[in-house]
């Protein structure tokens, strides 16, 4: 926390680059921890993963939770916070539940389509400037997302569309998190994980395996690892705007190709690798504009 905090102190300039290096390091602690997610949903349910993880997390949160318990009483706009906490609720569970039917990768690229949402949404709701170079770097980086879906009849189905969607309710939370900037990171993080503590309890009632000592373990480090993310990609929407930070989620796929590889034996086809290059290539050309905008413009609000 004493380090989110003193990157307040930051020049504008700075304030950029720390955003996005926040950013980049939650997406590859999200991508560890969808791989350990997708490897219980071989054996356990979704309700189980979001009641266990949940669990851990707030454990892990309950000492934070209570030195900042006054902050609960005080939230700027609730109806607005209600929001947010049910879009991510409804973000994890369709990502899991698309991850029971097709490949992590699959999952990840049709989660790529977010920034091109941020990027419309941040314009339009939040009235931040975007150029048209970062328009075009977008919508290339689009491009490479259909490259590597390969759309077809059967790329488009039931569980892709879950996945769609879930990608959608991922960048209208980013954008009220963005919004909501004056509200204390430990309530953003918290309350997302009590929406999907509800709801894994839920719909875990349904069906209970009991897990084994193992897997108590890596549903506990996942969620360890989603407790640290969220702080990292709160703190960087923070730090910059949406529309500067959230294209960097384009790596994920790079992380998708190698945990599935690793964890998982799926071996990437050539049209997924095309994919990636043009969208990591679109990634680096955003981030360099912004540094060079960075000189001499750069406007960021200052964090809570």
């Amino acid at each position: 926390m004493p380090l989110f905090k003193n990157l307040s102190a930051y020049d504008d300039r700075s304030a950029r680059l720390a955003g996005i290096a926040l950013m980049v390091l939650s997406i590859f602690m999200f991508s560890f921890g969808d791989a350990m997610g997708k490897f219980l949903v071989g054996t356990y349910s979704v309700g189980q993963l979001l009641f266990l993880r949940a669990c851990a997390a707030l454990l892990l949160l309950s000492p934070l939770i209570w030195r900042q318990r006054h902050d609960f009483f005080r939230l700027e706009r609730p109806w607005l916070q209600l929001l947010r906490v049910t879009l991510s609720t409804l973000e994890v569970a369709a990502f899991f539940v698309a991850t029971v039917y097709l490949p992590l990768a699959d999952v990840i690229t049709y989660y790529l389509a977010g920034p091109i949402f941020v990027t419309a949404m941040s314009a339009i709701f939040l009235g931040e400037k975007v150029g048209w170079r970062r328009w075009t770097a977008i919508l290339i980086g689009f491009c490479g997302v259909l490259i590597a879906l390969r759309p077809s009849a059967q790329t488009v189905s039931l569980p892709a569309l879950i996945a769609l969607g879930g990608s959608l309710s991922f960048a209208t939370l980013m954008l009220i998190t963005r919004s909501l900037r004056k509200t204390p990171d430990i309530v953003m993080a918290s309350s997302q994980f009590v929406g999907t503590f509800l709801l894994g309890a839920v719909l875990s009632v349904y069906h209970w395996v009991p897990p084994s000592p193992g897997s108590l373990v890596i549903f506990a480090l996942a969620g360890c690892i989603s407790v640290t993310a969220l702080f990292c990609v709160n703190r960087s929407l923070k730090l910059a705007p949406a529309s500067v930070v959230v294209p960097y989620q384009y790596s994920m796929i790079v992380w998708a190709v190698i945990f599935g590889f690793v964890v998982f034996g799926d071996v990437p086809q050539v049209a997924t690798i095309v994919g990636a290059a043009i969208i990591i290539g679109a990634g680096f050309y955003i981030y360099l504009r912004e540094r060079d905008l960075g000189r001499s413009d750069a406007q960021v609000n200052p964090p809570a």
